[in-house]
Parts: C-alpha cells; sequence; structure tokens
C-alpha cells in the first residue's frame, strides 16, 4: 500500500495543469504509463508490467486510471483515491485497451508517455486507430518547474546527502576497497533520511577517470583521488545527487592545481544560473573556465541535469540547448575533468532558480577534501 506524498490538492493542480497543457499542445488525450511521470501526477509508483496500467487525460475530459484489479488496492490508496478519480479496473481475459480507447473517446491527436512501452503503445494505437505521438513536451512542461513543495523536498535531499558526505572520512582510507566503503556509505544514506539508495559510485585512481564507474573491488591506495557521487530517494520520491572529490592522504600538486580549478569552474555555472539565462550558457561558463586553464578536453560530458522524482529529467544543462531557464527549475551543476589511467575529479550540487539567481542545496565543503591514509 502506498501514502500519497503531498496533499491531494497539489495532484489536482498537477492533473489540472497536464490537462491544460495537453490542450495547448492540440492533443485530445494524454495516456501516461506507470514511471516517474504517473508518480508526479498521481503518486502511483512502480514500473511497467505486461498488464496495462494507465491514466487518461483528456484535454475536455476527466482523468481515467485503468488499472488491473489485482492492482485496485495500491492504486486507490494513493492520490487516486483521495481524488475519487475514474476508475476502470479489468481482470486477465478482458481487453484493457478497450477500456483506455472508451476513456479517450473521440480523438484524432492522442500522445503517450515516453516510459509506456511498444508492448502497450502497438495495440493502443491500432484499438484507436491514431498514430500515437509522444506526450514528452507535455509533461516535461509540467515537471520542469518545480513548486514550493518539491523544492522543500528537494531540499531536504540535499541537506540529508550533505550529512553522508560529511561522513565519508569515516569509511574512506587506503587498505579498503571501493565496494567495502560504498557499503558504508549506502547504510549512511538510508540512516540519514532517504528510503532509497539509487547510486553509489567510489571512483578511486585511475577508475576515477571513469564518469560512469560504480564501484571494484580495488583497494585504495595512499595518494588516491577519488570520486564519491551518491544519491538516493527520500520518503516523498524526490532525489537527491552529489559528487565530491576526496583524497587519500597527501595529494599530489599538479593534481591539487586542477582540482581548485575544477571548484573555480563548478562555482562560475552556479554564479552563471538565473532567470533569463540559457542551459548552454550555464554549461559554457564552467567550460570556459576549465579551457582557460588548458583543461578543456578533459571535461567530457555536459555540466548537469534536472532532478525530481527521476535523478535525470529536464531541463539538460548542455552545450547546444538554449533552453531559457526560469524560476523553479532544479538541476545539478557537475563539471569534471578526468585523465585517462590517472585519475578524475568531478563537484556536484543541486541548485534551484531564485527570482535573480539560484540557490545552492548542497553545501558540504567543494574543495578537494582528504582524508587519512594507511
Amino acid at each position: 500500500m502506498s501514502t500519497p506524498a503531498f496533499p491531494a490538492s497539489v495532484y489536482a493542480a498537477r492533473l489540472e495543469r497536464a490537462s491544460a497543457l495537453a490542450a495547448e499542445a492540440g492533443l485530445d488525450a494524454i495516456i501516461v504509463g506507470p514511471g516517474p511521470d504517473l508518480q508526479y501526477l498521481v503518486g502511483v509508483e512502480g514500473d511497467t508490467i505486461e498488464r496495462l496500467t494507465a491514466l487518461v487525460i483528456g484535454a475536455a475530459s476527466a482523468p481515467t486510471v485503468v488499472v488491473p484489479r489485482m492492482e485496485l488496492a495500491k492504486v486507490r490508496s494513493t492520490a487516486v483515491g483521495e481524488l475519487h478519480l475514474a476508475v476502470a479496473d479489468w481482470v486477465d481475459g478482458e481487453n484493457p485497451y478497450e477500456l483506455v480507447s472508451s476513456a479517450v473517446g473521440e480523438a484524432s491527436r492522442v500522445g503517450v508517455s515516453d516510459a509506456l512501452p511498444a508492448l502497450h503503445v502497438i495495440p493502443l494505437g491500432t484499438r484507436l486507430g491514431l498514430t500515437l505521438e509522444l506526450a514528452t513536451p507535455v509533461l516535461r512542461e509540467s515537471r520542469m518547474i518545480k513548486d514550493a513543495t518539491e523544492i522543500g523536498e528537494l531540499r531536504r535531499a540535499g541537506e540529508a546527502i550533505d550529512r553522508v558526505h560529511r561522513r565519508v572520512p569515516e569509511w574512506l582510507r587506503a587498505g579498503r576497497t571501493e565496494r567495502e566503503v560504498a557499503a558504508d556509505i549506502a547504510e549512511a544514506i538510508v540512516a540519514e533520511g532517504h528510503r532509497t539508495v539509487e547510486f553509489v559510485i567510489v571512483g578511486s585512481g585511475p577508475n576515477g577517470a571513469d564518469p560512469h564507474h560504480e564501484v571494484s573491488d580495488r583497494v585504495i591506495e595512499d595518494g588516491d583521488v577519488v570520486v564519491v557521487d551518491i544519491g538516493g530517494a527520500v520518503p516523498s520520491g524526490y532525489n537527491s545527487d552529489s559528487t565530491r572529490t576526496y583524497v587519500v592522504g597527501t595529494p599530489d600538486a599538479a593534481a591539487a592545481e586542477r582540482i581548485a580549478v575544477l571548484v573555480r569552474a563548478q562555482q562560475a555555472a552556479v554564479d552563471a544560473a538565473r532567470p533569463g539565462a540559457t542551459a548552454s550558457a550555464v554549461d559554457a561558463a564552467a567550460r570556459d573556465v576549465l579551457a582557460d586553464a588548458g583543461l578543456g578536453e578533459a571535461f567530457l560530458h555536459r555540466t548537469g541535469h534536472g532532478i525530481g522524482v527521476s535523478v535525470h529529467e529536464e531541463p539538460y544543462i548542455a552545450p547546444g540547448n538554449d533552453l531559457v531557464l526560469r524560476e523553479g527549475m532544479a538541476f545539478s551543476i557537475e563539471p569534471g575533468i578526468y585523465f585517462a589511467g590517472e585519475w578524475g575529479a568531478r563537484i556536484e550540487d543541486i541548485v534551484v532558480v531564485t527570482a535573480d539567481g539560484c540557490e545552492r542545496l548542497n553545501v558540504a565543503p567543494h574543495e578537494l577534501t582528504p582524508v587519512a591514509g594507511a
């Protein structure tokens, strides 16, 4: 059973906005399957299975939830029940696509959420007699601007993950494996207020040069630069994501100098994040600092990604993205530098765009943090 993360009025407003945005986009209806969009709109969590669950939002009709009867109690324990939404339940042997078609009604343009798999999209399109469109632009716009309640949850998540980073020196030391350190960190993520651990990256020495390294049985050595990138979901389902770079013992002077440049690059991007700036301008602010120091080629990825009920969502802070930032957008700022076979470093905070700048939700020390050697 689930308990709605927010009051029913929050979900009602989200549904109303999604309906209005669908109408603005010229869609007669949108069909939302299990995944982050369904969690955002009505608090129903879980992944798609072979039995169809779908929320149908009509531009001019009340929302309807189509759900297998065996999932009915779970769905009714969410905002679906609190809002008394129409529910069409079904059992094996019945055709759920006919129920969706009835909820959609007469339509010429229907969108589907991007998490809905071909397993369901193809029979839905056949039953409706339409080529279905992605509802991503509508749903992205709904989720991209965070309200005060969501920002409060992201702040809560940021404070919790900061507490974990402050404890990393308890576990990170020479002679331990990355996997051992990661296990301690994962336990602390839950202890410090998260309900789930979404990821733990401990990249020591040359492993830190792989931005998506997770953990291994490599034994951490004196002098290693170590990337620790961690995050999880707090009880409401909103996520944390923060990276700090540590050094075991005394850092190499050249590495320390380069990481100091990285800290400046991250700060430059934070300073550039404000309403009216573009996502690409924030990316360029970090990238230019690194390029000026001769480190541009070592920056291998975008500067950031949006965050909310998904760890990665819109907006993406990347070269070429001319999306104009607006108050309420929340995203990471995480430039990194990577030297194959040697080491890597990354500094990451979540920020929220405010009326005249941005609020940094992670405040654990950004500088290269020394931990005890052997």
